[in-house]
């Protein structure tokens, strides 16, 4: 360890940089940054990462939870040598800089995950850990570790009461994580005062009954603090919680330990006067001492050393085998999947297709893996004769939706994987926050959602989705697939292979005939295409999954009732979207009335439809053909809702067959 006055330097650099960052945006926070500077200083002597490549496989993660705590992110990565200029530091929370009010994956260098939404990160950090875990099983031999590194985690009070850090840590302690280390900032400070007005529970035998070693430090001792990282560095049995009790705004000379150092600027004053006590100018901003920046910047050397040495492992010939498991991972080559063909006319409901088609995309892509919410047999999707984790690919995440999609989001960000995690679709409510992130970043993240309408049935209305498609709809850098048979199915999973986004795959839990033996996936690409064009059609349905076939049937006694009607399955109402005004005339044709039909709310239909057919209350509990029937998803019903459309008083119809 170095010199305790160097370290104290180094911690005071970087205090004082975090209180200039948010004084200089008059917005942010202060507090943590300068609570946690002695733990980051001596953490980075611990490292194993390399800032002149972010990208490096067996680098050490670091996640920041808390991730208001940008302004102490941001002085770490700019002191060790990250992509990140003081010229950054002093644009902090500006309009289209490099160091924005929350860390944000791909915009900052050295950022392994965007956080902000307490919590999260802490799933997130266990998400890295379950990656190295699998990714070691697959990679490493007796003679070679080719994944080795740390999971390190800095957390807060706010983190660990939000639920997601329950479901997350409950699931570490279970999989004995046992390179994850998670540092918890015990500061007893809230922004409404003390901790103590709203959280009692012993955080200590809480993690020790979930499976964790748990060690207790003065977070402002040096010594402490070295010596329970170099413990875990050199072996542990569990996951290990270090309770590091600090105070919040430390060296802040009348704020220190204060609430109000949370989330404001300390102000000139306050600032000047605690560079003065802590042998400082006070009256120069941003200051960096050479013998500072130089030791921080040491990583750089430490890193580059670190990463050809492990370079150099990879080229030894005994591990050819290692090497070609692990470009098979880097590089998934989706020509290799073989998809599954289903017979016109079968009928299957697409949950059950969709789990062909995932245990044909774990067959041939090394990288996928995934699980369910303790849901996989009604999700389908249980990976055939592949294991359980960690040695197969089956992740049972037990019944904790939210932690799952964080889980999930970060074994996408390892560099290796490609994720899916799977619930019913009423409790895609859970994993919200962990979708919106995953759109945020852009992840390659499959969410299965099945049982995906009133179709449920008996189950009743809680377990009936109504308004989640639209809130899906409505996010952005989000796609939202709802095939209509299995073979649409896959025409959706060929373009969502493409996609640099995360998915949702809304599917039914009833069979549902299998419309074509083939769909062209230049249709499904785009989001929407007409599975029906008839001549002088005065009428377009649009519609997707189950509502689709009884569309199609409708369109046949429609048109013996005098009014031709075109049918149009949109899979993918976001692709839809994107397209061009000519493909949108194509499809719906000029001047015909165009009727959206849907299981669901539907609103955003309005769009193109001059009415929607869909559900504007609550389900019920019942066969789900008797509630199709009652909520007009039937034949007549849709008929019905067509000549109210026209202005056209309602005709009967009788057919013998139906040409689709």
């Amino acid at each position: 360890m170095q010199d305790k006055q160097l370290l104290s330097h180094m911690a005071n650099t970087i205090r004082f940089l975090a209180a200039d960052m948010v004084q200089a945006a008059n917005s942010g926070h202060p507090g943590a940054p300068m609570g946690l500077a002695d733990i980051v200083t001596v953490l980075t002597e611990h490292l194993n990462h390399n800032p002149k490549n972010t990208k490096w496989l067996n680098r050490d993660r670091l996640v920041f939870s808390g991730g208001h705590a940008s302004a102490l992110i941001y002085s770490y990565l700019y002191l060790t040598g990250y992509d990140l200029s003081l010229e950054d530091l002093k644009n902090f929370r500006q309009y289209e800089s490099k160091t924005p009010g929350h860390p944000e994956y791909h915009d900052v260098p050295g950022i392994e995950v965007t956080t902000g939404p307490l919590g999260q990160g802490v799933a997130n950090a266990v998400g890295f850990s379950m990656s190295s875990k699998y990714a070691a099983n697959l990679l490493n031999s007796e003679t070679a570790k080719i994944i080795d590194h740390k999971v390190y985690c800095l957390c807060g009070d706010g983190d660990l009461e939000e639920g997601i850090s329950y479901e997350a840590c409950s699931l570490a302690g279970h999989q004995n994580l046992d390179n994850l280390i998670m540092i918890y900032d015990s500061n007893k400070i809230t922004i409404e005062g003390s901790t103590a007005i709203s959280i009692s529970e012993n955080i200590k035998q809480r993690f020790e009954a979930q499976g964790w070693r748990v060690y207790r430090i003065d977070g402002h001792n040096y010594k402490e603090i070295d010596q329970v990282l170099t413990e875990l560095k050199e072996g542990q049995s569990k996951p290990a919680l270090i309770i590091a009790e600090t105070l919040i705004g430390k060296g802040a000379v009348t704020l220190e330990g204060k609430a109000v150092t949370h989330g404001a600027p300390l102000g000139a004053d306050e600032i000047a006067a605690s560079k003065k006590a802590l042998g400082f100018n006070p009256d120069e901003n941003f200051i960096v001492p050479v013998e500072v920046e130089a030791r921080f910047r040491q990583a750089i050397e430490k890193g580059d050393i670190a990463e050809r040495a492990w370079n150099k492992l990879l080229l030894d010939t005994p591990l050819a085998e290692q090497n070609a498991t692990l470009k098979a991972l880097q590089n998934p080559d989706f020509s290799r999947i073989e998809w599954p063909l289903f017979e016109e006319g079968s009928k299957i409901a697409t949950r059950d297709s969709n789990g062909q088609i995932l245990n044909a995309l774990a067959k041939a892509l090394p990288s996928f893996i995934g699980g369910s919410a303790d849901l996989a047999p009604s999700n389908k999707t249980t990976l055939k004769n592949m294991g359980d984790f960690p040695n197969g690919k089956n992740i049972h995440f037990g019944i904790r939706e939210h932690a799952m999609g964080a889980i999930a989001n970060a074994m996408s960000l390892y560099g290796l994987f490609i994720p899916f995690s799977a619930t019913f679709f009423v409790f895609s409510d859970y994993m919200k926050p962990a979708v919106r992130l995953a759109a945020l970043m852009r992840l390659k993240h499959y969410f299965i959602w099945t049982h995906d309408s009133i179709g449920v049935g008996e189950d009743g209305p809680t377990h009936q989705p109504i308004e989640q498609l639209t809130q899906f709809r409505a996010l952005p850098n989000f796609y939202t697939f709802r095939p209509a048979d299995a073979t649409e199915n896959v025409a959706c999973w060929k373009k969502a292979l493409e996609l640099d986004a995360p998915c949702g795959f809304v599917l039914s839990r009833q069979g549902l005939k299998t419309l074509k033996s083939k769909v062209d996936v230049g249709d499904a690409s785009r989001g929407g295409y007409m599975i029906k064009k008839r001549e002088g059609a005065t009428v377009t349905l649009m519609a997707t999954g189950s509502e689709v076939m009884p569309c199609l049937q409708a369109a046949c006694h429609l048109e013996v009732a005098g009014i031709t009607a075109n049918v149009v399955s949109v899979p993918c109402f976001e692709l839809f979207n994107e397209q061009d005004k000519s493909y949108h005339d194509s499809i719906i044709e000029k001047d015909t009335k165009v009727l959206a039909v849907e299981a669901a709310s539907g609103i955003e239909w309005y769009r193109y439809a001059d009415d929607v057919l869909g559900m504007n209350h609550f389900g019920a509990s019942g066969d789900a053909n008797i509630l199709f029937k009652e909520f007009g998803f039937t034949i007549k019903g849709i008929k019905e809702r067509v000549f109210t459309m026209l202005g056209q008083s309602y005709v009967e119809t009788e057919i013998n067959n139906c040409t689709l």
